[in-house]
């Protein structure tokens, strides 16, 4: 019978470090957990039943970080929010919601007091401050999003760099030579949020492959910027003819203010959204798009989530295409 210093050996530690790992009582790095587990795996070891026990005095509950910062449109979250708890409760698990900033803080005392089995974490910046310690709880986690260096963490999400090059491409073959991006509000940017970037930098770089004249022009959530925004976009030069919106909260408020200035959509001005469907659906004139996936994104990561609780290998990355909508607001340019 395969005991537990058969498995410390073929993984390389202590038996006590593989007692840790069974029973979660003192954090180890995720790189040995991975080995211990894959030892365990390959030997066929059987914990005793008090082993057993203690290794699965799970919650049963996961836990959904999802900081609720200026900029953010709460529509849109809360689908992602919905889509989490739905797809939780199809594998048995409850969702513990932490909606503050609390950081790392809040991170290690959740782990650390055992009300949630692991994380999905969403909103995540380039340089977000949680991942030293996402990389080192003793409960694994799934990140919506990307930050500049992912290595060492399960991410998904929607490319949303392939986003921003779908909508110019869609544009540049529709013969537009002027293009502009009316873009997520100016603290999104300033966070260094993953998803907004990415949009951007996508938008420049098609942009440029096509030899297309481009701006980006943050726009602040309130009604009241987006004549202001439109007004001065139309003054700065030769008026775009196509326009990308990726700001679901000013969608409305922006249409809007584009036909107050007597542009007529798609004869005058061709417009891209990356919005929900729904939302594109709806406009007056309804929007070309490429659709934000809030639950299909909800349901990988938490089937990710289970898959890493039940030791099993995941991919590192997991990037969903864009899929863009042809609908009435684009067309041919004159």
């Amino acid at each position: 019978m395969v005991k537990i210093t058969d498995v410390a050996r073929h993984a390389g530690v202590s038996p006590s470090t593989v007692s840790y790992a069974l029973n979660g009582k003192r954090p180890i790095s995720e790189e040995t957990r991975r080995r211990i587990e894959a030892s365990i795996r390959e030997l066929g070891y059987h914990p005793h039943a008090g082993a057993r026990a203690l290794a699965g005095a799970r919650s049963h509950t996961l836990a959904l970080v999802m900081p609720l910062r200026s900029g953010v449109h709460l529509p849109v979250v809360t689908q992602f929010a919905m889509s989490v708890v739905t797809a939780a409760r199809r594998h048995d698990h409850d969702v513990l919601l932490l909606t503050g900033e609390e950081g790392e803080d809040g991170l290690r005392r959740v782990a650390d007091s055992a009300r949630a089995d692991g994380f999905v974490v969403m909103d995540v910046q380039l340089n977000d401050r949680r991942l030293p310690s996402l990389r080192t709880l003793r409960r694994p986690s799934v990140l919506i999003g990307f930050p500049a260096e992912p290595a060492g963490l399960t991410c998904v999400d929607l490319d949303f760099r392939a986003v921003g090059e779908a909508c110019v491409e869609h544009l540049a073959l529709l013969g537009h030579r002027r293009v502009t991006l009316l873009g997520s509000p100016p603290e999104v940017y300033a966070r260094g949020t993953g998803f907004a970037r990415r949009v951007a930098d996508g938008f420049t770089a098609a942009a440029d492959r096509n030899g297309l004249a481009a701006a980006v022009h943050p726009c602040e959530a309130d009604p009241a910027a987006a004549p202001a925004l439109v007004r001065r976009l139309l003054a700065e030069g030769p008026a775009p003819t196509g326009v990308v919106i990726h700001n679901e909260a000013m969608l409305g408020p922006l249409t809007d203010a584009l036909r107050a200035e007597g542009l007529r959509v798609p004869g005058d001005l061709s417009v891209v959204a990356v919005c929900p469907d729904e939302l594109a659906e709806r406009s007056s004139v309804p929007l070309t798009s490429v659709a934000i996936p809030a639950a299909e994104l909800g349901a990988r990561a938490v089937d990710l989530l289970i898959r890493r609780l039940a030791g099993d290998p995941v991919a590192e990355s997991t990037l969903l295409p864009p899929r863009l909508t042809v609908r009435s607001s684009t067309g041919p340019r004159g």
